[in-house]
């Protein structure tokens, strides 16, 4: 059974809104990453969604280094993110604006 492009579409675009606000709304780093996160899937999912259907792997192959970025970007985010809070605890992003050398 192929699923319509435009209900991948459609997941896609909720997930994208889901990560935007997501993302606008958080104070919180760790959870903003993870929005970042959620938008990344929803454009593999569109990604996929158009290489199924037009039947070239490109989308897909496409997909795959998006979440080897993804990856990247998680393991240097976590790891600016645990330099951050040794140095001043708490993950509140209004905060880190106020760091000084």
């Amino acid at each position: 059974m192929i699923v319509p492009p435009g209900v991948l579409l459609g997941l896609s675009a909720i997930l994208f809104g889901i990560g935007m606000f997501g993302f606008l709304a958080r104070r919180n780093i760790i959870l903003m990453l993870i929005s970042i996160e959620v938008m990344l899937n929803a454009v593999n999912v569109s990604l996929a969604g158009f290489s199924r259907h037009f039947d070239d792997l490109q989308g897909q192959v496409l997909a795959l280094f998006v979440i080897v970025v993804a990856a990247a970007e998680v393991g240097v985010g976590l790891g600016l993110v645990i330099a951050l809070n040794r140095n001043k605890p708490g993950s509140d992003v209004s905060e880190l604006t106020k760091l000084k050398w």
